[in-house]
Formats: C-alpha cells, structure tokens, sequence
C-alpha cells in the first residue's frame, strides 16, 4: 500500500519526516509497517504492507461491505485499536500522542485486523509529561478531544476521545458527521447520548446487527464504554488500558457516564472547565494544522 502525500501541503515534508522517525521506531500488530519510501522532487511516498481492505471508513460505511460484518469482527476491530493505542501511550520506548485517530487511519489487514496509520500528526512525549499545550492544532473535526479543540491542550485522553466516536461508529455502521443532512441530532455523538438518556441505547446498533442478539450484552457494553470515552473533561475519561479491562471483563462495574461535549444543531456551544462557554462550528474537515507551523 503506498501512501502519496499531497503536492499542495506545505506541510507535507515535516509530516512525512514525522511519520518515518515514529513508525521506524514502533512495531506492534495493531500497527502498520512501512516497508520503505521514496522522494522524487515534489513526490513523497510511503510505502506500507498490503492492506487488501483497505481503511475502515471505506469497508464499515460500504452497505454492501458492512453487511458481511458480524459482531466478533467489529468487536476484534474495537479491541485491536485499543490494543495498538495501549502500546503507543504506555508500552513502545517513544511515548506517542497519535492525534488524528480516525476511521480513514485504521486500516485492514486480509484478516480484518486492525492497523493504526498515519502518524504524521503524531507528539512524542517523555514518560513523565502527562500532557501538553499547542496553538497549532492537527486533527479532524469530529474526532477531536474538547480541550485540544478549543484550548490547544493534548494527552493520552485526546485519543481515548478519538477512540469513543470510533467505537461509537463501528456499533452503528454510521459516521460521526453523516447526521448532518437529517433533522435532530447534529453527529452520532450526540444520537448516542440522547438514545443513552432514554435508555434506548441499544438503538446505536447497526441494523445489519440484528442477527448478534446473542451478544447484546457485548455489544451495549461497548456503547457505554465508547460514551465513557467521550466524557467532556479529560480528567474523567478513562485511559486506554481501563477501557481494554473494562472491554474484556465483562463482570466488571462500569460507571455512568456524564454528558460528553458535543455541537447540538440548535446551538455550538461547549462547556469549559472554567465555566465559560465558547463557540466551535464542528464539521468532517481534517487539516494538518490549524495554525501555521
């Protein structure tokens, strides 16, 4: 698989230096593996294993392809994106912030198993950093955590956010922004929370899922967790080994869930952990920076 960046991007050479020093430094399973690359003039090419299914946005939001889905393959998706994030924030000997963990940088192998890609994004931090703060945000609107949106401020929970709308999406075939055309809710994250509310949440499921009754119990249990994940302040979602036990221990108690920032249709306002409200218009853009580097 090669990965062409863009002529056009000012940026593209610092991302594609980026993203060679980080990915020939980790190796994991959940992680892709480059096998080489090539600069040619204006031409940067990454070249990374065969991934014969391409990313998961193309395969989950495909009818046609999504509808081949059972549950235990969503749920070994969802449990392998952990498993890549666990490594990278906690396990490799860079600790990584990937930043722009997204259903386009998931890939899939010919077995369905999950890679996390393009890191070009990404922030190296030392084991003893716990966050960090930037006026040049990177990312994709959608995925992107409320503090780092809005204040520039990002950490391992900036990722777990990231993570909660991925799962949030591979329960309902659906993408976060694909709401936008329909009356009522604004994105999945806010379709989640108001089924969550009424107790419904059961109805995030993929129609295509009707035949996984047998593991319903799996299945709301990732849907509470993925709310769990996008809890407004960071401080309370839980990092990505607490989601790995939580996804893998089913006796486990979970707790409930606060309101997670969201932009409703009516209004775009999030709630600071200062008090004060500011507005953010939120929409599927992805940018390498919102300031210039």
């Amino acid at each position: 698989m090669v990965k062409v960046l863009s002529r056009r991007s000012v940026q593209g050479l610092l991302e594609f230096k980026t993203e060679l020093i980080l990915i020939s430094k980790i190796q994991h399973v959940n992680l892709v593996k480059v096998l080489g690359f090539c600069i040619h003039g204006d031409e940067k090419m990454i070249i990374y294993d065969y991934m014969p299914n391409k990313s998961l946005d193309f395969f989950f939001f495909c009818p046609a392809k999504r509808e081949l889905l059972i549950w235990d393959t969503r749920f070994t998706i969802i449990e392998g994106i952990a498993q890549g994030l666990l490594y990278l924030h906690k396990y490799s000997r860079l600790r990584i912030i990937h930043r722009d963990l997204k259903a386009s940088n998931i890939l899939l192998d010919e077995k369905m198993n999950p890679k996390i890609s393009n890191f070009g994004m990404a922030k190296i931090f030392k084991q003893n950093v716990i966050e960090a703060n930037t006026n040049k945000c990177a990312g994709t609107y959608g995925y992107m955590a409320p503090e780092y949106a809005m204040q520039g401020i990002y950490s391992i929970k900036s990722d777990v956010y990231s993570f909660g709308v991925l799962v949030l999406e591979i329960v309902s075939g659906r993408k976060n922004n694909s709401f936008q055309n329909e009356e009522g809710p604004l994105n999945l994250v806010e379709y989640a929370w108001e089924l969550w509310s009424n107790n419904a949440a059961i109805e995030v499921m993929d129609p295509m899922l009707k035949s996984s009754r047998s593991r319903i119990d799996q299945l709301k249990r990732c849907i509470h967790v993925g709310l769990l994940c996008l809890e407004n302040h960071a401080t309370d979602r839980p990092t990505i080994e607490d989601v790995i036990s939580m996804l893998k221990n089913e006796m486990m108690p979970l707790p409930m869930p606060n309101c997670p920032a969201f932009v409703t249709r009516n209004s775009t306002v999030y709630e600071l952990e200062n008090g004060k409200s500011e507005k953010f218009s939120a929409n599927g853009l992805s940018m390498s920076a919102i300031d210039g580097r």
